[in-house]
């Protein structure tokens, strides 16, 4: 696929009416959703389709969900937007890209120093993660519901080298979410900027470094023409999650049965794109390498000022904003017990198997 046929449909969509009926005829339910990514992403695009194809299926062609790119029917990052007002019936979107509305939304996503994407999922099934976000989206007229993840992120492409932490001072950068509130107090400067505007911007020169997601899309996405360094882990996703928004009214008109469909494919969603990206990264990284990227890993120096950043952030975002703290108090609790737990079984597993990698390689 070509680069330039990728951005083409991933800018500013057409304007589109709020629904004036149901979305029912002859019998057939038919909604239409507003995906946040472009057609060429297919593994984090591709999570809705997973969805709606499970939907139509289970229903026996009752139930159809016809799906939209960033762009088609609204940008990319107004999603929640046209699910609130009802010009679509649902959407497929990160909703830490909304945190300009509450910064609480960075939670259903990922938050800075959090949750793997295990624990994310954890928290959301059995650590009250999915009741206290409920909250917060009931002010949206919103339902949402897990319907993806992509692991662990990549700390992104910079023109130069990051080695200290004064090596952020003025870069721009494309960043999502509460992460560049995090990194503005250590002077790097972020955009939030969607999928198919970041080549150009890099390109330009318009901004210095960009993050997206990790070697399988950022190969198609095409930023190791434009930028050298690739660093890791991206600390500010440790495991993001992305959602499926209904427009209450319209989940409201669903018998419980279609309720349950959709909920269900929204988790088998979640599961297929979290397999997706793991099978794919690694042969992407490897090709990446092979090309003349430079990976590089941030400095633990670097590492812990953007964690005492992240961690004076919260403290400050708890005193002004009392849902916030709510959530956080909740999750951070969370949090700090599967550390615990994932320091005895799941590290040493996972640090003796990087340590023996030539043993098992060669073995099989």
């Amino acid at each position: 696929m070509k680069r330039r046929k990728f951005i083409v449909g991933a800018g500013v969509g057409m304007a589109a009416a709020p629904l004036a009926a149901p979305a029912i005829a002859q019998g057939v339910i038919r909604w239409r959703l507003a995906s946040s990514f472009p057609k060429s992403l297919d593994t984090i695009y591709g999570a809705a389709e997973v969805l709606a194809k499970r939907v139509q299926e289970s229903s026996g062609g009752k139930f159809e969900i016809r799906v939209f790119a960033a762009g088609e029917i609204v940008p990319g990052l107004q999603v929640l937007d046209a699910v609130q007002a009802g010009t679509v019936e649902c959407g497929h979107t990160a909703n830490y890209y909304y945190v300009g509305k509450d910064p609480t939304f960075a939670f259903d996503t990922a938050v800075p120093f959090g949750l793997n994407s295990r624990q994310q999922t954890a928290w959301m099934i059995a650590g009250g993660g999915q009741q206290l976000m409920t909250e917060l989206f009931k002010a949206y007229n919103v339902v949402a519901l897990p319907a993806g993840n992509t692991g662990c992120q990549m700390g992104g492409w910079f023109r130069k080298e990051i080695k200290e932490v004064g090596d952020l001072q003025g870069v721009k950068m494309r960043i999502g979410g509460f992460a560049g509130q995090v990194l503005t107090k250590l002077g790097l400067v972020p955009q939030q900027l969607a999928a198919g505007d970041i080549y150009p911007a890099l390109e330009k020169g318009t901004i210095d470094a960009a993050e997206w997601v990790g070697p399988y899309d950022d190969e198609k996405l095409g930023f190791n023409k434009v930028a050298p360094f690739y660093y890791y882990p991206g600390w500010w996703e440790g495991g993001p999650q992305l959602s499926a928004i209904v427009n209450d009214k319209a989940w409201d008109s669903l018998s419980a049965d279609n309720k349950s469909l959709f909920i269900s494919a929204s988790w088998e969603a979640h599961a297929v794109m979290q397999a997706r990206y793991d099978a794919q990264n690694p042969a992407a990284l490897r090709r990446l390498i092979a090309g003349g990227t430079k990976l590089r890993a941030f400095s633990p120096d670097v590492m812990r000022a953007c964690l005492n950043a992240a961690n004076e952030l919260y403290e400050e975002t708890s005193a002004k904003n009392p849902l916030f703290k709510k959530v956080y108090e909740s999750w951070r609790g969370f949090r700090n017990n599967q550390i615990d737990w994932f320091k005895v079984a799941e590290y040493h597993f996972d640090i003796f198997m990087n340590q023996n990698a030539t043993v098992t390689r060669r073995r099989t």
